[in-house]
């Protein structure tokens, strides 16, 4: 059973984070924005405008007082040890920001909105430097662990797109709905009604695999390799929209929730290891790239249709609620999953131990 942490909010929890102390923030609709301490007790609480949704919240990599939060198409950034008004404001996106992202070194800050574009903040210098772009609403965008100018986003286009900051085109783009297996065909009738329109991603702590969560219900994990990367696996585990992916610290842990009301933990690290390839070969193949500008979409390998069967959830979570976010942190000397849904409460799971 999930424990609930209460009394923060009372509108529906759309984004959680915590920081490396343990200190979690949670933001919800109407400009509500609430810290927590590991245990569920209140650690602070700041009303930002009510007419605009707390769409994401990040902490500092490098200062844990240090929070990012997206309201409405404005960024704020907070001292979580006296949340009063905003240390800074910025407002450089032209419509609602769906996902902010800060790079390891906190020299860069992407934000993601329902226009499409990606506005990339030098936070040193305190003004937009690269506006990259989706054709449809952008609704994720991640810095790469270890890769501070590397970044891949996902959005409603079902586009996924791998950038670096010095240049304003993708390195690398694929549309999800080349992501078929060889049963599928060029369109099969699930995808025409349900197409993979991309929500989540969410990169591992080594930086080389990300994995999607999209609309048909299907998790897809992809490997960096130089300037492109190639579809590593798929497979299916909700009956609704993926929401959010999450890899946890251990090596490919990776966390799902989805409009069915599920949460599910998967344990991908023995498919990934069989499709490794090896550093001579990704350096040949990167040398051998045409230049950007010049190459075609990326087109996805086939992916053998039983992996649907052969990956399983370790864990399967019956949370009941659409879920909006999940996030994971350490409370008393274990891992707990933490859900925010469409109520205003947060859900607390143990996790087992790897």
């Amino acid at each position: 059973m999930a424990v609930k942490w209460t009394g923060g909010h009372s509108s529906s929890i759309l984004c959680l984070n915590v920081n490396t102390e343990g200190l979690v923030a949670s933001g919800a609709e109407r400009g509500e924005l609430t810290l927590w301490d590991g245990g569920g007790t209140l650690a602070g609480q700041l009303q930002l405008p009510k007419t605009d949704d707390v769409t994401s919240v990040v902490f500092s990599p490098r200062c844990p007082t240090r929070l990012y939060t997206s309201h409405g198409e404005s960024i704020s950034l907070l001292d979580v040890r006296s949340l009063n008004e905003p240390v800074e404001r910025f407002h450089v996106n032209e419509e609602e920001i769906n996902c902010l992202s800060v790079n390891e070194t906190e020299s860069f800050l992407a934000a993601a909105d329902d226009s499409g574009a990606i506005k990339i903040m030098d936070l040193e210098n305190k003004k937009v430097s690269r506006s990259l772009r989706h054709s449809n609403i952008c609704s994720s965008v991640v810095f790469r662990p270890q890769r501070p100018q590397s970044l891949v986003s996902c959005g409603l286009d079902m586009q996924v797109m791998l950038w670096n900051l010095q240049k304003a085109r993708p390195l690398w783009t694929t549309n999800l709905q080349e992501c078929e297996t060889e049963e599928d065909g060029p369109q099969s009738a699930g995808q025409f009604f349900n197409p993979p329109l991309a929500h989540s991603l969410s990169v591992a702590s080594c930086g080389n695999v990300f994995g999607c969560g999209a609309q048909d219900g299907k998790v897809r994990i992809f490997r960096v390799t130089g300037v492109k990367f190639e579809h590593e696996l798929e497979f299916q585990g909700h009956s609704l929209g993926v929401s959010q992916v999450l890899f946890m610290p251990e090596a490919y842990w990776l966390l799902t929730g989805g409009n069915d009301g599920k949460v599910l933990l998967w344990d991908v690290s023995s498919d990934i290891g069989k499709q490794q390839k090896s550093p001579a070969k990704s350096l040949q193949r990167r040398k051998g790239q045409a230049p950007a500008s010049t190459r075609k979409d990326g087109k996805l390998n086939k992916v053998a249709s039983n992996e649907h069967a052969r990956v399983l959830p370790k864990l399967t979570i019956e949370h009941g609620e659409k879920v909006n976010w999940i996030s994971c942190a350490e409370i008393k000397g274990s891992k707990r999953i933490l859900v925010a849904d469409q109520s205003s409460s947060i859900s607390v799971y143990p996790l087992p131990e790897p």
